[in-house]
């Protein structure tokens, strides 16, 4: 099986996900590639445990890149242990600071480039920090 045949359930769309859309192709990619834009984070939950379930030939080499439009830059999630995990990419740090009370849905936090000068937020305390998964 080839990837984009591994990848084709997330090309349709399906009410019965616990996010919303579908993913398209990348053309022209060599390798191959697949987007999908989503409305604020709230939309998204579920993603990585959807891809996690593919048949990959080779998970070792899955990338997925995430961006929140509060976030400085994309972050890299790749197969650890057959899940996918948020690899730290130098010079950037997340940050999670307390959601409000009123929020029931998990938080990602924002990752933030701390090699370009101060970073204004402060990191919450452990305690504080949603531990349940974003995407």
């Amino acid at each position: 099986m080839y990837e984009d045949e591994a990848m084709e359930p997330l090309t349709r769309f399906d009410e019965a996900r616990t996010w919303s859309g579908r993913f398209i192709p990348i053309e022209d990619w060599f390798t191959g590639g697949w987007a999908i834009e989503f409305v604020r984070w709230r939309g998204r939950y579920g993603v990585l445990r959807d891809l996690e379930s593919l048949p990959w030939n080779r998970p070792e080499c899955v990338q997925v890149l995430l961006h929140d439009e509060d976030d400085d830059c994309f972050a890299l999630w790749m197969f650890r242990d057959g899940v996918l995990v948020e690899v730290g990419i130098p010079g950037t740090q997340r940050f999670h600071t307390p959601k409000a009370e009123w929020e029931t849905d998990p938080h990602p936090g924002v990752l933030l480039r701390t090699d370009q000068g101060e970073v204004e937020l402060r990191h919450s305390p452990e305690h504080v920090q949603d531990p349940r998964l974003a995407w």
